[in-house]
């Protein structure tokens, strides 16, 4: 990464660690809706002091969003209403704070990272411009002197050629590349407290660790409290502190993060964190899941909310449970038999066997690639050609999957596009089910969209905002003729709602009206009504919460034994690629650095580049991150413009030497099955 932006706080503003900047008392927001009212946030109170890290877990739609929204003030005005309670920032309560004092504050003492950067960040405004607004609004800088800082935060944030990247707009962007110009813009100002809703969900490991690194760096050293909204327990157990819980609308466990993970109180976050794949641990057959959905927060459970899916449910939780002191110091919980639940195991490293690699009978590949190449032409800022693939090639088995993972920018959405014919190659073969598909003729290429499908990463721009759920699901269903009837299409709109874990209910509503992972669902379901034969996952788990991850994960697995599917899943949490994936491929500029069976790459890895991606993976135990040495990827990303000679890793690689650069190394078979791309292997 880049020198240090210097972000220096004045001594005397610095303000008392013992003091909380932040405190939110019995918080409680309702939103008026057609079908009645929802009452989101329903009495949450927890606090922030400077420097220190707080994050809030939960499933989607529990209410940590609008928590956040509500301490921003950025709540819809026509359906949102904060009926009680307190939001105290340095003696100001932001419930009741006038309109005009609230924008001087927001975005420059309090700032905020936004779960989806591409409906957060303005389309029509080049980043130079969206990045500089704070900078000459709340700092009185000059325009040459915004732009100056503006450049420096890009590479702050691990931006390649800041000064091309301001020129650009967001379209133009990876979804790792708009998260870390949203993050830009939150530091841009040396702000008091952060707000990070779902910061790094669209980064891959290695950048995600210098993001948060420097995020936490920065909140010890000039005592910025951030709070983290997540639902990726590796990152809680890396870098928070303490740990807030959230079910339907309130917090029912807080405490210090040890406690949270080695000794949780409530059976809820307990599902949560055996939910979780890990990487440290034997690879297990079937993903643990919580059972059932969240309430209804118009008509909630009378009592426990978390009762109807709850395993020690007994008569007393038919009273609502408060929070209670238990376990360790600052730990509580709202559960009635907190005692009786049981710790979850705790494994020792000498306790870990190596796992097996996954069962993979000898099939035909369905997809074979060979010498994929795709370049662009880029006329902006500075003109070039971009080789987004270069030279990439493998095979598929029918029935099996094969997971794609490298920092963004490194063409794995690009494969996955020009697989099914959103984006034409510019050299190679595609091959599928044995017929060359490389080019295709527009009436065959529709015949092939029912075979070959696409989850994107952004759901809600991948969704039509004017159509109803149910008209989006439907719409396949009926230009392709798979089913008949209006009657016969609702049902078969009701069975997609089902196999993704949704109410039926949501075919009436809008993109708008879900949550990012409720979204997340609707895109997986659409793919699946076209029944196809292969579909590529591009982050399709990316922003759902663990339980649900959990679920859709087991779904798409039962989905490939029953129907034989096969899968392309790109992805960058490691642990989630390694559970589901037979074969691992990693991509790095456009180029193939290893493949090979999941279980060999991830226990085994050859490439430098992978055993980097490893090291920056976050692993959830506290103890366990604590005790690890922190070993992020050092040096930029290269511009894809003017890509190193020889080896494309190599300004990056510790293994490095001049010979390195005289070469370009091509995948070789180190050990059988398994090939990489480094001339000193």
């Amino acid at each position: 990464m880049s020198a240090a932006v210097s972000l220096a706080v004045p001594q005397d503003d610095r303000p008392d660690p013992a003091e909380a900047l932040l405190r939110i008392e019995d918080l409680r927001v309702e939103f008026s809706t057609h079908r009645g009212i929802v009452r989101a946030v329903d009495g949450v109170s927890y606090d922030v002091r400077p420097g220190e890290i707080v994050a809030v877990v939960g499933e989607s739609g529990c209410g940590k969003s609008v928590t956040a929204l509500s301490v921003m003030r950025l709540l819809p005005a026509h359906a949102a209403r904060i009926t009680g309670g307190r939001i105290m920032f340095r003696g100001q309560d932001l419930a009741h704070l006038p309109a005009g004092a609230m924008r001087a504050l927001r975005g420059r003492d309090i700032a905020m990272i936004f779960q989806e950067p591409m409906t957060s960040l303005n389309p029509v405004l080049s980043v130079a411009v969206q990045i500089m607004e704070p900078l000459t609004i709340h700092l009185g800088l000059s325009p040459d002197a915004a732009r100056a800082r503006a450049a420096e935060l890009l590479g702050l944030v691990g931006l390649s050629d800041p000064e091309r990247r301001l020129e650009q707009y967001p379209h133009e962007l990876s979804g790792g590349m708009r998260q870390r110009v949203m993050i830009a813009i939150a530091l841009s100002c040396d702000p008091k407290l952060i707000i990070a809703d779902e910061p790094t969900t669209a980064l891959d490991v290695t950048i995600q660790a210098q993001i948060l690194e420097l995020m936490k760096d920065l909140s010890q050293r000039l005592g910025i409290a951030l709070v983290v909204i997540t639902h990726n327990l590796g990152i809680v157990a890396r870098y928070a502190d303490r740990i807030n819980v959230m079910y339907a609308g309130r917090v029912i466990e807080h405490g210090d993060s040890t406690a949270i993970f080695h000794g949780p109180r409530h059976p809820y976050t307990l599902g949560l964190l055996q939910s979780v794949p890990r990487l440290d641990r034997p690879r297990v057959a079937r993903l643990a899941t919580i059972p059932g959905m969240p309430p209804d927060l118009r008509n909630p459970p009378v009592g426990c909310r978390f009762a109807p899916r709850c395993a020690l449910r007994a008569p007393v939780c038919d009273t609502a449970p408060s929070l209670r002191p238990i376990g360790m110091p600052g730990q509580a919980t709202a559960c009635h038999r907190a005692e009786e639940l049981a710790p979850p195991p705790r494994f020792e490293p000498g306790d870990i066997q190596p796992a097996t690699a996954r069962e993979m009978p000898p099939t035909s590949p369905l997809v074979s690639v060979r010498g994929l190449d795709k370049s662009f032409r880029i006329s902006i800022g500075q003109s070039g050609v971009l080789r987004a693939v270069a030279d990439i090639g493998f095979d598929i088995p029918r029935g099996q999957t094969l997971g794609l993972v490298g920092e963004s920018g490194c063409g794995k959405t690009t494969v996955g596009r020009m697989l099914v014919h959103l984006t034409e190659p510019s050299d190679g073969e595609i091959r599928f089910d044995g017929a060359d598909t490389t080019h295709l003729a527009r009436r065959d290429n529709v015949a092939f969209r029912r075979r070959a499908q696409i989850v994107c990463q952004d759901p809600y721009s991948s969704l039509n905002p004017r159509s109803t759920l149910g008209a989006t699901l439907a719409e396949p269903l009926r230009v392709h003729r798979l089913v008949r009837g209006r009657r016969a299409r609702r049902e078969r709109v009701a069975a997609l709602l089902d196999m993704v874990g949704l109410p039926r209910v949501m075919a009436e509503r809008y993109p708008h009206q879900l949550s990012g992972g409720q979204r997340q669902r609707i895109g997986i379901a659409r793919a699946l009504a076209m029944q196809p034969s292969f579909i590529v996952c591009d982050e399709a788990v990316s922003a759902l919460d663990v339980s649900i991850q959990g679920q859709i994960i087991n779904l798409l697995e039962d989905l490939q034994r029953d129907l034989g599917l096969t899968y392309l899943f790109i992805a960058h949490d490691l642990a989630v690629v390694r559970h589901i994936s037979h074969r691992i491929a990693v991509m790095y500029l456009g180029r193939m650095m290893e493949i090979g069976a999941a279980e060999a790459i991830l226990s085994e890895p050859l490439h430098p580049y992978t055993r980097a991606l490893l090291d920056a993976a976050p692993v959830p135990d506290p103890t366990i991150e604590r005790a690890r040495r922190q070993r992020s990827l050092q040096g930029e990303l290269p511009s894809p413009l003017a890509p190193p000679s020889g080896c494309v890793f190599r300004t990056r690689c510790p293994l490095a030497s001049v010979e390195c650069a005289a070469t370009v190394p091509v995948p070789r078979e180190i050990r059988p099955g398994h090939f990489a791309a480094c001339i000193k292997l």
